[in-house]
């Protein structure tokens, strides 16, 4: 069953792979960089790390070695843990500002 999954990945040439994980991680800094809502944000960098894993998983794959997918695990764990504290984090600034707009949060300044 693996070894299939391996040969259905490997027909597909790695520029592929490499191109799908360049537009979403664009798609990802585009967002970052355009978009206001503090939610959008965390769901941009949430697409960079998923384009990442992608190329993690692909090289992994096409070289043969499982440590690229091993490292692709710590990256999901981090993801989590970085979702976890950014929604806290987002439903503090909703309380205080009753936004999610970042242009908002210079009011919590000095």
């Amino acid at each position: 069953m693996g070894n299939n999954i391996t040969q259905t990945i490997q027909t597909v040439p790695l520029n592929h792979y490499i191109l799908l994980s360049a537009i979403i991680f664009s798609i990802g800094v585009v967002g970052v960089l355009i978009r206001r809502n503090a939610i959008v944000v965390f769901m941009s960098v949430e697409l960079m790390l998923n384009a990442v894993n992608l190329l993690l998983t692909a090289f992994s794959v096409y070289k043969g070695d499982a440590s690229g997918q091993v490292f692709v695990f710590f990256v999901m764990a981090l993801a989590a843990a970085e979702v976890a504290v950014g929604l806290a984090i987002i439903v503090m600034i909703y309380r205080n500002t009753h936004s999610t707009d970042i242009n908002v949060l210079s009011r919590l300044k000095w």
